[in-house]
């Protein structure tokens, strides 16, 4: 009977509350060779020899059945030569990817309680979202509480611009970014990234990977591109909404006639008196 990869792979998953990543999943196996190879040790050949007591030694005292201790022994399940024997030495990552789709595809066929879910750190089996009222009365805990408008507009400037500062976000937006900031961070969607090189090094913010499970994606490459505008213009108005530029009389509609400097000082004398 050959190797049963399938059944491997989902006992791994549903053994394990954290991601498993193709890479763990392959170290697995190599773990399994590994002590597969180890020469087998017979504990009676790892028993020190006996030495005969001498002659004038008194007899030792025999253990009473209340007081003498049994080792426990416990009879090891048959092996499944599906499972244990003929294990390859090798197991890709398209052998690894394509099982898991086939474990997901059935998951999604029999329309279980339970699905398989790829993100950012690796493969899990989670409860399907429709059941998420139960899992919430399981651990009293209280329902989610939906993003405001505002915050979202905070979170996809700092999705699509990250790492970016608090100063840069507020002049894309016009308002104060401070309580925004303050609940994506709460909601662990954001952290802190570094400091800018900028004056007064002001701090930076990206997101998490509890973000691109929030969206549903496995990296940023996935996120849609902005129809609106490009990433160099938007750099291009952030650098002169921060820079602007200073007015003059001409743009603010006035003239720019300059008056003779042999004739200012008329004009000024003339005016207290014509007042």
């Amino acid at each position: 009977m050959a190797f049963n990869l399938k059944k491997v792979l989902k006992a791994l998953l549903l053994s394990s509350s954290q991601p498993l990543a193709i890479k763990d999943i392959q170290a697995a196996f190599t773990r399994f060779h590994e002590q597969d190879s180890l020469p087998l040790v017979d504990a009676a050949e790892n028993e020190a020899p006996s030495t005969p007591a001498p002659a004038d030694a008194a007899p030792a005292p025999e253990a009473t059945p209340a007081t003498e201790e049994v080792p426990e022994v416990i009879a090891e399940a048959p092996q499944d030569a599906e499972l244990y024997q003929d294990v390859p030495s090798l197991i890709t990552a398209t052998q690894i990817r394509e099982t898991v789709d086939e474990i997901a595809a059935e998951m999604r066929a029999t329309d279980d309680s339970l699905l398989l879910i790829e993100g950012s750190s690796g493969y899990r089996i989670v409860t399907h979202p429709r059941f998420a009222r139960w899992v919430r009365i399981l651990r009293a805990e209280p329902p989610p509480v939906k993003l405001s408008q505002s915050s979202v507009e905070t979170l996809a400037i700092v999705a699509y611009r990250q790492p970016v500062t608090r100063g840069e976000i507020e002049t894309i937006r016009g308002v104060s970014a401070e309580a925004g900031v303050n609940k994506l961070l709460e909601r662990e969607l954001i952290y802190v990234v570094g400091r800018a090189d900028l004056p007064g090094r002001p701090i930076q913010y990206g997101t998490t990977d509890r973000f691109l499970e929030f969206v549903g994606v496995k990296s940023l490459d996935e996120l849609p591109a902005s129809d609106v505008l490009s990433a160099r213009q938007i750099d291009e108005w952030l650098q002169s909404a921060m820079n602007p530029a200073k007015l003059s009389d001409t743009d603010m509609g006035l003239s720019d006639e300059q008056l003779p400097l042999e004739n200012a000082a008329e004009t000024v004398a003339e005016t207290p008196a014509q007042a």
